[in-house]
């Protein structure tokens, strides 16, 4: 059975963190199907706290490894949402 898997991921402190995680991201990359990024902007601040959702693909080993490595960094929350495929 074919999985799918959205993760979601906070940087709390973009400014900080946000270094980290394009490192980690990048060293994944064949990894992420669908990649979106946003962040909270007016005409006066920027947010320094972001999200990015991922689409991911391949083997669930390597995303639980992905994962693993995200929580490693300090300012980072990530969450998951699993779907089992049924071919239908």
């Amino acid at each position: 059975m074919q999985q799918s898997r959205i993760m979601g991921i906070m940087v709390y402190d973009r400014i900080k963190e946000a270094g980290k995680t394009q490192e980690v991201l990048s060293k994944y990359a064949t990894a992420i199907r669908t990649r979106l990024g946003f962040h909270e902007l007016s005409r006066d601040v920027c947010s320094r706290v972001g999200n990015i959702i991922l689409v991911l693909q391949g083997d669930p080993k390597i995303w639980n490894e992905l994962q693993t490595e995200l929580e490693d960094i300090g300012g980072v929350e990530v969450q998951i949402m699993k779907f089992k495929n049924s071919g239908k």
